[in-house]
C-alpha cells in the first residue's frame, strides 16, 4: 500500500501550478485523532488515483503560516486543487466515497 508522503510548507506552492494537474492536501497534525482516522483513506486515494492525482500531508504544526493564509480553522481539512486552484476543500472525518467522487468529478 502506497503511503502518503510530508510535504514542507515552502513546497506548498510549487506543487501548485497551472499544469499541476489534480493535487490534493490533507491538512493534519500528529496529535489529531481524526487525522489519524483519514489517514488510510489518504493512502487509499493515492493508490486508486495514482498517476492521476498527487495526494500529499502538511503537517499544521510546521506549517502555522501556510494554515493561516489558507484559513485552516479545523482539521483534518482536506483540499483538492485542480492545475492551482482550490476546486473542493472537505472538513472532519468524511467516508471515502466523499473524497473518491470529488476527485472523479475533476479528471
Amino acid at each position: 500500500m502506497q503511503t502518503v508522503e510530508y510535504v514542507k510548507e515552502e513546497e506548498f506552492d510549487s506543487i501548485l501550478t497551472p499544469d499541476s494537474g489534480l493535487v490534493v492536501f490533507d491538512f493534519t497534525a500528529s496529535w489529531c485523532g481524526p487525522c489519524k482516522m483519514i489517514a488510510p483513506l489518504m493512502d487509499k486515494l493515492a493508490q486508486e488515483y495514482a498517476g492521476r492525482a498527487k495526494v500529499a500531508k502538511i503537517d499544521l504544526d510546521q506549517s502555522k503560516t501556510l494554515a493561516k493564509r489558507l484559513g485552516i480553522r479545523s482539521i483534518p481539512a482536506v483540499m483538492i486543487y485542480k492545475d492551482g486552484n482550490l476546486m473542493e476543500t472537505i472538513v472532519g472525518v468524511s467516508p471515502y466515497e466523499r473524497f473518491s467522487t470529488a476527485l472523479t468529478n475533476l479528471l
